[in-house]
């Protein structure tokens, strides 16, 4: 008796007719910052010759992809806010998933690889012009995004097999893995196997790149004799760090867990950090952090 779903429904946030035309207002305005601000990085660092080190490459590259990673989620997002009709095609759907999973799963590869890149320039600058060279951090950015893609395609293939019965609304407000396999009315124990163990190997082996980098630095800034200097070494990661935190954080809470320990109301809030208020703090913990951005913005 399966019947093949052709739309579904996203039940967004449950509010009322008063709160509707605020909450519009409120995402529309931090959807144009993020991408306002992430735009204004990327052309900061191209038109200033000062920012064009490895470090800034990755930023703008960072920049590049949040203003896809928001503008999956947070258009249609604003629409359904105000719209009565909150139905998204089954090829909609699988389009929103595998884009916003490529973008996620880019990101934390390439938060990985800015850690490294601030290991090898504080624990070993004689040598960092060499090892970061042009030529590898394009194939870095490169092994990001291919990475993001790879891990998106084999998720993707195995959601797309699921059956949808009757129920084609998801407790979400955008498609995302955990509310699709809930409502999944044919056996998704493969699926969500896949999805649990690509999940934690690709948040688990950044964050692991992360971590032993920056004890790496750790133990070389305590090395240095001057309080200036430690505190000039520490300032080219706090604002990286920060951001890590915070991506991290939010993401692991919502994907590094089984179907059985999925809750709507909890998921529903994190995942609004992490797709809307992370990205919007981004480019404003790297501006008001770093001093070389900021006379390069005013500059530009």
């Amino acid at each position: 008796n399966e019947t093949k779903v052709m739309y579904f429904i996203l039940l967004g946030f449950p509010t009322t007719a008063e709160q509707q035309l605020l909450l519009f207002c409120a995402l529309l305005l931090v959807y144009l910052l993020t991408v306002s601000e992430n735009f204004l990085i990327i052309l900061t660092i191209r038109n200033n010759h000062s920012l064009q080190k490895p470090m800034y490459f990755f930023l703008g590259n960072l920049s590049f992809l949040e203003i896809w990673y928001v503008s999956v989620i947070e258009p249609k997002m604003i629409v359904d806010v105000l719209s009565h009709d909150k139905r998204i095609s089954f090829q909609g759907c699988m389009t929103q998933l595998h884009f916003f999973v490529t973008f996620v799963c880019t990101e934390y590869v390439l938060l990985a690889v800015m850690a490294y890149d601030r290991f090898v320039a504080i624990c070993k600058p004689l040598r960092y012009p060499l090892i970061m060279s042009h030529r590898v951090c394009a194939q870095l950015i490169a092994a990001c995004w291919m990475c993001g893609l790879t891990t998106s395609s084999i998720k993707l293939s195995f959601i797309a097999r699921l059956s949808f019965c009757d129920v084609d609304r998801i407790n979400h407000y955008f498609c995302d893995i955990s509310p699709l396999l809930n409502i999944s009315c044919s056996d998704s124990s493969l699926a969500e196997l896949v999805d649990f163990i690509l999940a934690l190997l690709v948040i688990m082996v950044p964050l692991c790149t992360v971590v032993a980098s920056y004890v790496c630095i750790l133990f070389t800034v305590l090395k240095i004799p001057s309080s200036q200097g430690r505190q000039k070494a520490f300032s080219t990661c706090s604002s990286h760090l920060t951001v890590v935190v915070l991506f991290y954080s939010t993401t692991l809470f919502t994907y590094a867990h089984p179907k059985l320990m999925y809750t709507y109301r909890a998921n529903k809030l994190v995942s609004v950090l992490y797709t809307v208020v992370v990205p919007l703090l981004n480019p404003l913990i790297y501006c008001l952090r770093n001093k070389e951005v900021r006379s390069a913005m005013r500059k530009t």
